[in-house]
């Protein structure tokens, strides 16, 4: 029984997840539900972003608003299953500020890569959902979590790399497949964004840490016994004790 208790313990999503998961379950069953086509063709300008609405209308804001809004029943599944599945391990390793700041980095890129895109290939596509930022924790989990068993069931195990490969091989095929250019961009921009910020090697914060540290070794100084050691001075004569002897 504490062993089960334990597995539920493990399982229960993280506070920021939960906050994630519960803005895009509310405001995508809102859209799907409860708004009407022609009022959604009337307010998609406004929340959802796509090249004209971003850059010939200057919608800017519809790069934050647009991920929270899911308009595929199946992608909004997927997206509250990996939430619930990979997510809190991230914010548990980060954090919950820095997983905020992982989210909103994420789907701002993937949402302006995915916008460019169709800017450059004239097509009207939409760039809604979290799939961006989904793609892009699965790649930091690959990276974090390197050699860290996965476990789906009894007969499909492999590691956090294998998976992230593995999903990785999968985007590709469903990109070049379907010609669906702007999604590849969205995944693209939002991968490449959750790289640099996982990567010992290119992250700028672990960057701007070490020229910190640079920086105040050079002001620090090597003492000897506790003092700084100065050499003599050379004009400076030692001074005899022999007139104090008897």
């Amino acid at each position: 029984m504490s062993k089960l208790r334990q597995q539920l313990k493990a399982a229960r999503i993280t506070r920021g997840a939960l906050v994630i998961a519960v803005l895009q379950l509310v405001l995508s069953l809102a859209w799907l539900m409860f708004i009407d086509l022609p009022t959604r063709a009337e307010l998609a300008p406004w929340v959802l972003a796509t090249p004209q609405s971003v850059f010939h209308q200057g919608h800017v804001w519809t790069l934050l608003t647009s991920p929270l809004i899911e308009p595929d029943f199946i992608g909004l599944v997927m997206t509250m299953l990996v939430l619930w599945m990979f997510v809190p391990t991230l914010e548990k390793f980060w954090g919950t500020s820095r997983f905020y700041r992982f989210v909103i980095v994420t789907s701002v890129a993937g949402t302006l890569g995915g916008t460019l895109m169709g800017l450059a290939t004239g097509r009207p596509v939409m760039i809604a959902g979290l799939a961006p930022f989904v793609y892009a924790s699965i790649v930091a989990f690959g990276i974090l979590y390197a050699r860290q068993p996965v476990e789906f069931s009894f007969y499909i195990r492999m590691t956090g790399r294998q998976l992230m490969l593995g999903f990785m091989a999968f985007l590709v095929l469903f990109v070049t497949i379907q010609g669906k250019w702007e999604q590849g961009a969205a995944f693209a921009a939002a991968i490449l964004s959750a790289v640099v910020m996982t990567s010992k090697r290119w992250s700028p914060s672990l960057a701007l840490r070490r020229w910190r540290i640079a920086r105040a070794r050079a002001r620090l100084s090597v003492i000897d016994g506790g003092a700084l050691k100065t050499p003599p001075s050379p004009k400076k004569k030692k001074r005899s004790d022999e007139r104090f002897i008897n």
